[in-house]
């Protein structure tokens, strides 16, 4: 789709809000909150970015984006070279972390992390509380949305330190639900203190690979292209992805490292060796998808659905 920016707004320190608009005048596609769209800066330069804005407002969707000097250039790009009334180009909403029913919500959420923590406050239909951290407070986006709320507590680096998670989330009933975003380090956090409370549920979402669990496997292996019965062998040191592609099937595919979930496709038959940042651990444990930009099979063989 084509979209033109009809508003570019400094939102903290370092941080610009889009405000995106049909090109043609259209109603934009409906999303939910979690979702996120590929956003297409330049040729070969695709950005994935959540959804903040409102929902229910057809008309406009908005992203913000964080500048990030030592990235791979998408943010720089947005900052440098973007404009009011540029058109650009976006793909379809998609939401890998969804807002499920429950009884209790907890929303952690650190810097940048906030932008899909934000539709969900609007939308959870239960008791919820935000802890929200930035190295300060000028760097920490859509502060004047969240001030003066009693379920929001802020965390300023500089002035209090770091969030003790375990604390926190010993105190939450059981059925709490906890939705963190932000660096690696909060992630991790989350995920260990979660652990420790099998009644408390935890969903996260990375914005950047998680660390491999291990060395990728040096050992070939098959994919059957269901469609086709073609099989093609995958070599050690290539992805599923472009050894389907040099193939000439074309599969959809955006960030390539195994966060967005463009390339997501469905396993007929074999065993997965999940490399990915973004399956729930009982998506991974059913074994009927993968990611083909960083997985692998676990065995000799694996049936795709393409």
């Amino acid at each position: 789709m084509r979209v033109r920016i009809s508003a570019l707004l400094p939102v903290a320190r370092g941080v610009v809000a889009l405000d995106l608009r049909s090109a043609d005048g259209r109603e934009l596609p409906a999303w939910t909150p979690g979702a996120h769209v590929d956003v297409h800066l330049a040729a070969g330069l695709t950005r994935q970015y959540s959804l903040c804005g409102d929902p229910g407002d057809r008309s406009v969707w908005r992203i913000a984006v964080r500048r990030q000097d030592t990235g791979r250039g998408g943010s720089r790009h947005v900052h440098e070279r973007l404009s009011v009334q540029d058109v650009i180009e976006v793909g379809e909403p998609r939401n890998h972390f969804p807002l499920q029913p429950a009884a209790r919500y907890v929303f952690l959420a650190g810097g940048i992390g906030i932008t899909p923590i934000l539709p969900m406050l609007a939308a959870a239909a239960a008791p919820w509380e935000l802890h929200y951290a930035g190295r300060d407070a000028a760097s920490m986006p859509f502060l004047d949305r969240l001030a003066g709320d009693g379920r929001v507590t802020l965390y300023p680096e500089d002035e209090r330190g770091r969030i003790d998670l375990d604390p926190l989330l010993g105190r939450q009933p059981p059925g709490t639900l906890v939705y963190c975003c932000g660096p690696e380090g909060m992630l991790r956090a989350a995920e260990e203190s979660c652990a420790r409370r099998p009644d408390v549920s935890l969903r996260v979402e990375r914005f950047t690979p998680a660390p491999a669990a291990g060395p990728v496997p040096r050992d070939d292996f098959e994919v059957e292209l269901a469609a086709t019965g073609r099989t093609l062998a995958v070599p050690a040191g290539r992805s599923i992805l472009e050894v389907v592609e040099d193939a000439g099937v074309s599969v959809l595919s955006s960030c390539r490292e195994g966060t967005c979930g463009t390339c997501e496709t469905t396993v007929l038959a074999g065993a997965v060796d999940h490399r990915d940042s973004l399956l729930t651990p009982a998506e991974r444990a059913a074994g009927d998808t993968i990611l083909l930009c960083v997985s692998r099979a676990a065995g000799p063989r694996l049936v795709l659905d393409l």
